[in-house]
């Protein structure tokens, strides 16, 4: 147990003495008689009905032995603490230390169930973001149009054809300021009117080169389309280019992260007493998972490509995962999936309940992949077997493509 005392800022040598009136007979406290003594500096003598008492040593760190438990007392200023010393009683208060030990576990606890569920989040945030990569929407392209000019600033006209007009007639002569204004007023109109021709014409120019671009990108004119798709391609999460169009078919690379950066090593989830628990994914789980995320990242790739470039009938897809430098210092890639997706094959996917691995399954004309038999890890593809795949890969400037990473 400890005591909290409150002293204040007088003091008596005798208890049982009277400095004000001067009496030295014994007080009565609830019948408790008591006198003390101090023998020497840091050493006092207390003698009351319950027994002799002796404290030794200084205020802020001071020993009491004797009637009663053995303590020890701490103060400074007007606040004192008292902590009894040696074992406690049966069946009485905790201790303080224990009392605050137990506070601070339970604290302790409390801080690290709260990290487990912000961690548990962020998991949780990580694999629906893998399962809805292949939901995003992108809008069809439609023929753009060129922005309406905007207007004359015709107060700021006139305002200098009506200075122009003013220079030599005096204030007091009203009819030759009236005159001045009106000649203002039609120069400030025919301006207007110039400007106004102009703005059109420029619209109308831009609005040519705007439909010109347009049936260009229409009809699958390569640079125009690989422009295009440059362009969109620019914010994609996964590194994407458009390496070449023919007739009506694109040619994309996408390269996706290795399975460490892709997807996390545990998974949220509870136990069968209902607590949160964060549990470490099997390798088939995580590998599954992964796939799930490649898929993503192709259908996501060709559903923007369709949606900006709509003369685009299908796409040819070589997804490739960096894996490292090599000896000489440069970037380390090789090719996990090779997919061909037409655009009406599209056409009717449930995006919003089937999962990308399915949906890249069933919309392939034409599919590679290899992976593992036990685990389903997707494992590189043999170039040597595929020449015009690695045709198509090293049309890509890796450099480039790598940089984005």
């Amino acid at each position: 147990m400890t005591i909290i005392a409150v002293r204040s800022g007088w003091a008596s040598e005798l208890t049982s003495g009277d400095r004000l009136t001067g009496k030295t007979g014994p007080r009565l406290y609830g019948q408790r008689v008591g006198f003390s003594i101090r023998l020497a500096p840091g050493v006092r003598i207390r003698a009351s009905s319950r027994g002799i008492r002796t404290s030794v040593g200084p205020r802020v760190a001071r020993v009491h032995i004797g009637a009663g438990r053995t303590g020890f007392s701490s103060g400074v200023g007007p606040v004192g603490f008292y902590t009894p010393l040696g074992g406690g009683r049966r069946g009485g208060r905790a201790a303080p230390a224990a009392s605050y030990q137990r506070q601070i576990a339970a604290q302790q606890r409390q801080a690290v169930q709260a990290q487990r569920m912000e961690e548990a989040g962020l998991l949780a945030q990580a694999f629906l973001r893998i399962l809805d990569l292949h939901r995003v929407e992108f809008p069809a392209a439609s023929r753009p149009i060129a922005p309406e000019p905007a207007p004359p600033d015709r107060a700021a006209i006139y305002k200098h054809y009506e200075q122009h007009a003013l220079v030599g007639i005096g204030i007091f002569e009203r009819s030759k300021r009236a005159r001045a204004k009106q000649r203002a007023t039609e120069w400030t109109e025919a301006e207007v009117q110039r400007q106004w021709a102009s703005l059109r014409e420029q619209q109308a120019g831009w609005q040519r080169y705007l439909d010109d671009r347009w049936r260009q990108l229409y009809s699958n004119k390569p640079d125009v389309v690989l422009e295009t798709l440059e362009e969109a391609f620019e914010d994609n999460e996964a590194p994407s280019a458009a390496v070449g169009v023919t007739d009506d078919e694109a040619s994309l690379v996408v390269l996706v992260p290795a399975v460490g950066q892709a997807v996390p090593e545990r998974m949220p989830t509870t136990t069968e007493a209902g607590n949160l628990s964060l549990r470490k994914l099997p390798q088939r789980d995580r590998a599954a998972y992964y796939k799930l995320f490649v898929c993503g990242q192709v259908l996501v790739t060709v559903r923007e490509a369709f949606a900006v470039a709509p003369g685009i009938g299908s796409a040819r897809v070589a997804v490739l995962r960096q894996d490292g430098l090599d000896s000489y210092g440069r970037n380390r890639v090789s090719c996990l999936m090779a997919t061909k997706i037409e655009r009406a094959s599209l056409t009717g996917v449930r995006w919003q309940e089937a999962d990308a691995a399915d949906i890249v399954t069933d919309t392939s004309s034409e599919l590679l992949l290899n992976r593992r038999p036990r685990t389903g890890e997707l494992l590189p593809l043999k170039l040597e077997t595929e020449p015009a795949l690695a045709a198509l890969i090293n049309a890509v400037d890796l450099a480039e493509l790598t940089a984005a990473t």
